[in-house]
């Protein structure tokens, strides 16, 4: 009698004859099923969007009879979006008509054969297991082997019947027939073209697929850290970062890449074919020929390379080197004092209380995108990382944001973080109401306070959102307009010291 007995060492055993079987599986059924990952086969013009899709443009060599011709290609994406096909002469000479389209993903997995074979009998590839004998108490190994099976349903819970019984769960590793009908592993398109005449002559193909992707990423490097704010010069890299994930290889890939908002209705995507999720990532030494040019009411960017762009791959670029770049560094104290009802629309003599327990003062970034400041080329949208070297010259890392698709001659203006020596307290001092008269008096104390060993300028920014005609009545200090409900007020603290700012406004309405 054997009696079935598993230890820890028992499960690992049978986790390694079970790795083991199914890597011997894979062997077999090698010359039949190849990896399901494709790879075009002709050189692919990739115009690349920062929205996860891209426009592809080969060739498709045809060789064309009178009448209706049957014509494939396999130099297409698993993620096409086969509406947006077109094929064409380029030249204009030949004049042909495409009766019929069909596209195949060729996303061939288990799934996919299981329901295939819906209905017939396959061979299933059972592990070995440990056991013990009883009598004896000796462990035995029993071998692996094939039994039958009968896919009564396949799916997600398939359903399966062996010797006579129906099990919920597949009783083996599924052995297929190498000749199965329809089996593709490559996207493929299929077209019935009809031709008035016989022709040869490469068609171009163009189409639209998801799965490929691409961003810039900068890196700024400011000087050793100065503890005043102001103007300082740094140097600025720019990197386009590329991603593929469209199930499919491009040997020989020129890259384009648009940056610009362009409109693109989300739709259904196709499933990514199965395969190994691991990303791997390139980086190409810039040549200094990356070049842009306007396209539309977009920026065009040429590689001027052709790129091996592997499925699952990162690949970067550098596009951009700038030396002396002068970064304007400003520090803001921004109580959000915003109000989003207006107060006399309450008519209520309740004192609206607008203060903020916020403390935090801001460190921002203001660069010209311009020629005179060693830049002035169209930037697109992106991440910029700021890192400062210390004073033993290492870089350290000091702050990131997004900045938007930026023109040349305008200003790119990040917050870096907050500043930890430098903090600030809003409180309301003085509230009065008139429904009478239909005004508003109110008045507001802020403190600054500078812990560093320099004076420091903070501009308190303030929202004045009680009504629409304001005026400032009294003030401690100057303050500038920045929009019809928003000023600022530029505060130099002293070194390790505090600073007061008081402001009294009065509003009306009618």
């Amino acid at each position: 009698m054997l009696h079935v007995a598993f230890t820890g060492k028992d499960y690992a055993h049978m986790r390694c004859n079970r790795l083991l079987s199914s890597l011997a599986l894979v062997t077999l059924a090698a010359s039949s099923l190849t990896a399901q990952q494709s790879a075009v086969t002709a050189p692919t013009a990739l115009t690349i969007y920062n929205q996860d899709f891209a426009v592809a443009r080969t060739t498709v060599p045809l060789d064309l009879k009178s009448g209706v011709n049957e014509v494939l290609t396999t130099s297409v994406t698993s993620q096409l979006e086969p509406d947006s096909v077109v094929l064409r002469d380029p030249t204009g000479r030949n004049s042909i008509t495409i009766i019929e389209q069909n596209y195949d993903a060729g996303v061939v997995n288990q799934q996919w054969l299981l329901e295939k074979y819906e209905g017939k009998t396959l061979d299933f590839q059972t592990y070995g297991m440990q056991v013990i004998e009883t009598t004896t108490g000796e462990r035995k190994t029993l071998p692996a082997t094939t039994i039958p099976g009968r896919i009564i349903r396949a799916g997600s819970n398939p359903l399966i019947e062996v010797n006579g019984k129906l099990q919920f769960q597949l009783p083996g590793l599924p052995l297929f027939p190498a000749n199965v009908d329809g089996l593709l592993l490559k996207p493929t398109l299929r077209w019935q073209i009809q031709s008035p005449k016989p022709a040869s002559f490469p068609a171009e193909l163009a189409y639209v697929t998801r799965g490929i992707n691409w961003h810039a990423t900068y890196n700024l490097v400011l000087p050793e850290s100065s503890e005043s704010a102001g103007n300082e010069l740094a140097d600025i890299l720019g990197w386009v970062t590329i991603q593929n994930n469209s199930g499919t290889d491009f040997p020989q890939a020129s890259i384009q890449l648009i940056a610009g908002d362009v409109r693109k209705l989300q739709e259904f995507r196709p499933k990514m074919m199965a395969g190994d999720a691991n990303e791997s990532v390139a980086v190409l030494a810039s040549s200094g020929r990356v070049t842009q040019k306007a396209f539309d009411d977009f920026h065009l960017y040429d590689l001027h390379r052709t790129l091996l762009l592997r499925n699952n791959e990162t690949k970067q670029v550098q596009f951009l080197e700038a030396t002396g770049v002068n970064v304007q560094r400003t520090y803001e104290y921004d109580a959000g004092n915003y109000f989003v009802q207006p107060l006399y629309a309450t008519y209520h003599n309740t004192q609206r209380s607008i203060g903020s327990n916020d403390t935090t003062v801001s460190i921002l970034e203001e660069i010209k995108n311009s020629e005179a400041n060693h830049l002035g080329m169209p930037l697109p949208a992106g991440r910029l990382r700021l890192y400062r070297r210390d004073t033993g010259g290492q870089m350290q890392f000091v702050g990131e944001a997004m900045i938007s698709h930026t023109a040349a001659e305008q200003n790119i203006r990040m917050t870096s973080g907050n500043a930890f020596d430098l903090t600030g307290s809003h409180r309301q001092t003085n509230f009065h109401i008139d429904d009478n008269a239909r005004t508003i008096d109110e008045s507001f104390e802020i403190k600054l306070s500078n812990q560093k060993s320099q004076p420091i300028t903070i501009h308190a920014v303030e929202h004045l959102y009680r009504a629409a005609n304001w005026e400032i009545t009294e003030k401690s200090g100057d303050y500038t307009k920045r929009d019809s409900n928003t000023i600022d007020f530029p505060v130099t603290v002293p070194a390790k010291g505090e600073k007061t700012l008081t402001y009294t406004v009065h509003y009306t309405w009618q």
